[in-house]
């Protein structure tokens, strides 16, 4: 069966990711594209078919599912009116700017008994998804770290510089949800969150975990781009585990993978209940650094 889509958003991650990877899909029907430039809207259906609406609704009720590639704070309440409407979501990260909205999305979804997969990169990715796996089997870790240094605002003139959301809510929004993603299934839900500021947007986020390990994590935008990068670590009983160069794929390989898990029928463990988990969290860790 043919999964009909509509896709919510128009910037540059829907342009790079969402709109190949849903027109490539086999199972999947583009429909048609909403966004707030109605000029990009009609040339991202040009160029991957489906056709440009110029209301949000009516591309609601013309679809099985939707595919939101918008800032957080646009796509919460739009994720919860389609999935009252009955449509199916493919969400982005972070799920929500607040956690009162991630929650309304999740009573929508549970509401509705509609599916929910919030778009996790390396949770999808077959190789990093596979390392994680492997590391969470393995278990018996004393300490873990997650850190994501990005260059987004620290000179680098890639697409999403110009991101007014990102500008707002800093490394810790962004790509801190990255970091749960890998340390939560790893060593098991935050109990306790602790955060304190570096130079720009950087923070510096301690937890404490259900296993008893703790975590840290560096998360900025604002990095040099000589030190740009991504480390992850574990530490414990099974020795040292260290994420290895080369492993990820195209992010629209993973994306393909995420449509996998909406269309498939089964829950994912990345739903809109995750997607709550962490905006939790990272609210948390924002309350924590205005103390």
């Amino acid at each position: 069966m043919t999964l009909r889509v509509g896709l919510f958003g128009t910037g540059p991650w829907a342009t790079r990711a969402h709109a190949p990877a849903l027109a490539a899909h086999p199972g999947v029907e583009l429909a048609g594209v909403w966004g707030r430039r109605p000029e990009a809207a009609e040339q991202l259906a040009r160029e991957f078919g489906g056709r440009a609406y110029g209301d949000a609704d009516a591309l609601i009720g013309d679809v099985d599912a939707v595919a939101i590639a918008l800032p957080p704070d646009l796509q919460a309440p739009l994720a919860a009116k389609a999935a009252r409407a009955g449509r199916h979501l493919l969400l982005d990260k972070p799920l929500a700017a607040t956690v009162e909205d991630a929650r309304e999305v999740v009573a929508a979804v549970e509401g509705a008994g509609v599916r929910s997969v919030v778009f996790f990169t390396m949770r999808f990715d077959a190789g990093t998804s596979a390392w994680i796996e492997r590391q969470a089997a393995a278990g018996q870790w004393f300490t873990g770290r997650a850190d994501w240094y990005g260059a987004v605002f620290g000179g680098d003139t890639g697409p999403y510089a110009d991101s007014p959301w990102r500008r707002e809510k800093g490394g810790l929004w962004d790509v801190g949800p990255h970091a749960l993603s890998v340390l939560l299934p790893v060593l098991g839900d935050a109990t306790e969150v602790h955060a304190a500021r570096g130079g720009g947007d950087l923070v510096h986020l301690t937890l404490r975990h259900a296993s008893g390990a703790s975590s840290t994590s560096v998360l900025t935008l604002t990095s040099p781009p000589p030190g740009a990068g991504v480390a992850i670590e574990f530490r414990g009983a099974p020795g040292i585990a260290t994420f290895p160069d080369g492993v990820s794929g195209p992010a629209t390989d993973a994306l393909a993978r995420a449509i996998d898990a909406l269309a498939g029928g089964e829950p994912h463990a990345c739903d809109a209940r995750f997607g709550l988990r962490v905006t939790e969290i990272l609210a948390a860790a924002e309350r924590a650094l205005d103390a």
